[in-house]
């Protein structure tokens, strides 16, 4: 009766069964995972927010494909304010990232194509391309003190029906930024790159070798450069996200045709959000700095905490998250069910990004201070009774 596209395996994992069971309970649970700003007692400008979407013309509809004027305009001036020169008439706006991929999978891949896809990384990736009808082929990061892009790894997945690279800048969860020489090499294959940029305006560390997005990169034929409102201003519910179209000017004119057609069938994004725009994006700016202060001295407290103790916090150069490594006396299974059921610290575990050994586990640097004092201090208990 349904398609294959969502014929997923819908039975619950052994952590989600036991977070039901504590949360059923009414056990206290201290949640390090948590990657919601709008949860995690982080300060917006409620009155700026408020006068941006009350003064939108809300009664007006403009049916516009790539979004209104002013939206994209703004978007654009926020971009090349922050480093990176885009023309207006090169953005396209859309409900979210998950959105924009969608757009792009249906652009540039026919059913049974392949997109590679970095891991570890986000575990909606799979599904996003399958959705589509579309195959999610891995390529390597690979982690020797500090995480590099596997450029030969990528290249060997290379296939007559590959479409497009995605690289996520930095990583989510590894907080790896692409290296300016990465991005050339990935741009060498000749295929069009998916750059997705929502975390790039939080370093943890400067490094002048990064880059600072894939649209610098002047070789490939077609970049795409993800970003939007629910992580530069953290605000997820207002539902809009852009994608800036770089690369050669031919292809790029030839994509957004493509992506008109696209676009005009969804129109997606309401109007009276796209007119607030602007403010949004201002008004965006305190809660910006807030998130980068409480991620870095989440970060910093976390290498302190953890220091001595047989875990040990994994590099990370910018975004929200952090891995730690915990000792293989335990599978990862094992950890995540003893520190949510014993502990009540609830955590990601790494295969729930793809790392491909043991034993990892992801927390949010968002998660506000005291819950991640706590929490942390629980964990290094337990790995140092475990010595």
């Amino acid at each position: 009766m349904f398609s294959s596209r969502t014929s997923f395996d819908l039975s619950p994992n052994p952590l989600s069964v036991a977070l039901a069971r504590a949360r059923a309970a009414g056990r206290p649970l201290l949640d390090l995972t948590e990657s919601n700003p709008t949860r995690a007692q982080i300060p917006y400008d409620g009155e700026a927010i408020r006068a941006a979407l009350a003064e939108a013309p809300f009664l007006r509809y403009e049916p516009a494909p790539f979004g209104v004027a002013s939206a994209r305009e703004a978007v654009a001036r926020d971009l090349s304010t922050n480093g990176t020169p885009v023309d207006p008439s090169r953005i396209v706006l859309t409900a979210s990232t998950s959105e924009a991929y969608a757009f792009l999978f249906k652009l540039l891949a026919d059913p049974g194509d392949e997109i590679l896809v970095p891991v570890p990384s986000y575990p909606l990736f799979e599904h996003l391309a399958r959705l589509e009808a579309v195959r999610a082929v891995p390529y390597r990061l690979a982690y020797d003190g500090a995480w590099h892009a596997d450029v030969d790894s990528a290249r060997a997945a290379v296939t007559a029906r590959t479409r497009a690279i995605i690289v996520v800048n930095p990583n989510n969860p590894t907080g790896s930024y692409l290296k300016k020489s990465e991005l050339a090499s990935l741009a060498s294959l000749g295929l069009p790159l998916v750059s997705d940029e929502v975390f790039a305006r939080f370093p943890l560390r400067e490094d002048q070798t990064r880059c600072a997005s894939a649209l610098e990169q002047s070789s490939a034929p077609l970049v795409f450069a993800l970003g939007g409102l629910s992580k530069l201003a953290g605000l997820p519910q207002m539902k809009v996200a852009w994608m800036a179209v770089g690369g050669e000017d031919g292809r790029v004119d030839s994509a957004l045709a493509h992506l008109e057609v696209v676009a005009d069938a969804f129109l997606s994004v309401g109007t009276p959000v796209q007119l607030a725009l602007p403010r949004l994006l201002a008004s965006g700016r305190p809660t910006e700095e807030a998130i980068r202060l409480r991620t870095a001295a989440n970060l910093a407290w976390l290498r302190a905490a953890v220091a001595g103790s047989p875990a040990s916090v994994l590099d990370l150069e910018g975004g929200w998250y952090a891995t730690l490594r915990l000792p293989a006396t335990e599978t990862e299974e094992a950890w995540v069910l003893a520190l949510l059921e014993k502990d009540g610290v609830y955590v990601h575990p790494g295969h729930f990004f793809d790392f491909d050994r043991e034993a990892y586990i992801v927390v949010s640097l968002l998660t506000p201070e005291a819950t991640l004092v706590e929490g942390i201090n629980r964990i290094v208990q337990r790995v140092n009774r475990m010595r």
